[in-house]
């Protein structure tokens, strides 16, 4: 009976996939967008402002950082979870994922979580007249969230690495 539990528990992680692939088909739509919005970026180049520019650029990093976040999280929770990437293709695999575990991961999510929140606030420091004081302090909240959140995982990643390892 619980041989039959446990292995009707390891077949429902490949449910994961669905959400994988889901996340495969959202990443694309992204990159359309994306699309569009590099060639607004082009043609207007010559005729924009500098600080437009800018904030143009900004969005376009803003963008590559949520769509490899986005990837990061789908890559690694595949091989940690579903099923081990193919070890024969070590050409097309990315040297990072046999390193990844939960820990790891979080703090790969938590160091891009403050790097998109920087890129936002600084769109808003860069345009603050188009911002009310209130939505600048809320943007600086979160932010700052954001970065004690992985300034205590990455605190407590290291101290569990000592832990495990008999050093504390």
């Amino acid at each position: 009976m619980y041989v039959k539990l446990d292995k009707a528990v390891l077949a429902s992680r490949w449910i994961l996939a669905v959400f994988f692939i889901g996340l495969g088909v959202a990443l694309a739509a992204y990159a359309v967008r994306f699309g569009y919005n590099l060639w607004i970026f082009t043609t207007t180049a010559l005729s924009a402002e500098e600080t437009a520019m800018l904030i143009g650029l900004l969005h376009l990093l803003d963008a590559a950082l949520v769509a490899s976040l986005v990837m990061t999280v789908v890559i690694a929770s595949y091989d940690s979870l579903v099923s081990r990437l193919s070890e024969e293709d070590k050409q097309g695999k990315p040297s990072w994922v046999a390193t990844v575990d939960p820990g790891n991961l979080k703090i790969k999510l938590s160091t891009s979580l403050v790097a998109i929140s920087s890129i936002h606030l600084l769109q808003i420091f860069m345009e603050t007249s188009t911002y009310d004081d209130r939505k600048v302090m809320w943007a600086l909240a979160i932010h700052g969230t954001f970065l004690v959140g992985a300034l205590v995982l990455g605190t407590l990643d290291r101290l569990t690495a000592h832990t495990e390892h008999g050093k504390l």
